[in-house]
């Protein structure tokens, strides 16, 4: 699965408990009619692909949807979903890319006006 959106934030890494499990978090924010603030946690050697990226910027994460159960101190079972990143990578904004040429609006071209009937084209069809 994947989730597209704009970095919202971007928080540094926690570590928890004597085996050092490590969590990185990253809010991105959908864009559609309406938005949502999708928080995605980066875990182990993961958080570290988070380091070359900034708020503001265009991102698409893929993403695994993890589910598990807690049975607390009372006896009441509980159950809790993370989503989880795994892959994270740039998208190019609408503006272009340096490489791609800008496209001409659709009036930019005229018909030519200077065809005559005898004038004679070499397209084989």
């Amino acid at each position: 699965m994947e989730v597209q959106g704009r970095i919202k934030m971007i928080g540094e890494t926690q570590t928890f408990g004597s085996n050092g499990f490590r969590k990185r978090e990253i809010v991105v924010t959908t864009e559609e009619q309406y938005p949502q603030h999708i928080m995605v946690e980066f875990v182990q050697d993961k958080t570290d692909l988070l380091n070359n990226y900034q708020v503001g910027q265009q991102v698409k994460i893929s993403i695994n949807l993890r589910g598990r159960e807690w049975v607390n101190p009372q006896g009441e079972t509980k159950y809790f979903n993370s989503i989880q990143g795994w892959r994270i990578e740039a998208l190019q904004s609408e503006a272009g890319d340096a490489n791609v040429p800008p496209v001409p609006p659709a009036d930019a071209f005229e018909p030519a006006g200077d065809l005559q009937e005898e004038d004679h084209d070499d397209l084989p069809f």
